[in-house]
């Protein structure tokens, strides 16, 4: 019986072979491509992945006041990533090489988490986070399952007897036989909350399970508020929630509207792309700001604004109107 159980075990490591691989590319290769082949971890240089990590503020699940106060939070920002990265280079190094490989996959289940929960709703045409988020957690609940097989530093220290490998703890941090009783129905408990956490997401994010499905990374999406007159000028707020976390959401025009839906004020493309900057109070590291031809408003991106009025007087009625470059307009009354 005891020759049957390693054999199963040895099997089912064996088995699980390139998924390990591949899942402990995805992760160790975050690392690669952030340190290695370009370092995104300076905050002041294109790419830092703060940015991106604002990126998934507007519509996470669970985390967003995390996140929020991360990106509120430079310094404490760039903290996080740099341990957020080198835990993602551990794992994926670890699973790769099947080193104490349940306890990495462990890593595996809480990082495909935290993707799944901050960017689920993100991707413009296959749902890309969300299936990165879900397959991952289900690959971490494997890999912990199965542990490795022949291909692993767990089994060549088991191999040669190492002291450890015959410890309680290394069956469940390392590889080997499960030492859990009764242990078919606890994977089917599991596996049922894996695939209702899968459909809850799914439909959460992105109404994939019943009703109308809608995709939030598609077409912009701007809130406007605390809008109000402070003297000759108008201050509102800008809070970029929707649309594609690649590409910004170009302002080419800002007008106030009277009563009678005529312009009383408007700033045009060119004014936009020579906005002043002391007229922009951002709040997180991803920035509304000037661009060659327009305002260039990120993803997650939230920032107070004020524009000059000269002598015109506000009413009742009178509404903020801004026009996306793709045509789309947001507007909002002016209190």
């Amino acid at each position: 019986m005891k020759q049957y159980m390693d054999r199963a075990a040895h099997e089912a490591g064996l088995f699980t072979l390139s998924l390990r691989w591949v899942i402990g590319w995805t992760y160790f290769s975050a690392f690669w491509r952030r340190l290695i082949l370009d370092n995104k971890l300076i905050p002041e240089e294109a790419g830092y992945i703060g940015e991106k990590f604002n990126h998934f503020l507007p519509n996470a699940l669970g985390i967003k006041p995390v996140i929020e106060y991360l990106v509120l939070n430079p310094d404490a920002l760039q903290t996080a990533m740099i341990a957020f990265t080198i835990v993602e280079a551990v794992v994926g190094l670890f699973i790769i090489l099947g080193l104490f490989t349940r306890l990495m996959s462990v890593g595996v289940f809480f990082l495909a988490m935290g993707i799944l929960l901050g960017s689920g709703w993100l991707g413009t045409t296959c749902l890309d986070e969300w299936q990165i988020g879900v397959l991952g957690v289900a690959s971490g609940f494997v890999l912990f399952l199965t542990g490795s097989g022949p291909y692993s530093l767990d089994h060549y220290f088991i191999k040669r007897s190492y002291s450890f490998t015959g410890k309680k703890w290394f069956t469940y941090l390392g590889s080997g036989i499960m030492p859990i009783k009764n242990l078919a129905p606890k994977v089917l408990f599991v596996s049922i909350l894996i695939a209702g956490l899968t459909l809850f997401t799914n439909q959460y994010f992105h109404g994939g399970v019943f009703g109308q499905l809608h995709n939030k990374s598609v077409k912009p999406k701007v809130e406007i508020s605390h809008v109000q007159q402070q003297g000759s000028q108008l201050a509102f707020r800008l809070f970029r929630v929707e649309g594609a976390d690649v590409y910004g959401s170009f302002l080419i025009g800002i007008q106030v509207l009277d009563e009678n839906n005529r312009i009383v004020k408007s700033i045009d493309q060119e004014e936009l792309a020579q906005f002043p900057v002391e007229r922009i109070h951002n709040h997180y590291v991803a920035k509304i700001k000037p661009g060659l031809h327009s305002l260039i408003l990120p993803l997650g991106a939230k920032a107070d604004l004020t524009i000059d009025l000269g002598d015109i007087t506000l009413r009742d009625g009178y509404r903020l109107k801004l026009i996306d470059i793709s045509g789309i307009t947001w507007t909002a009354t002016i209190s």
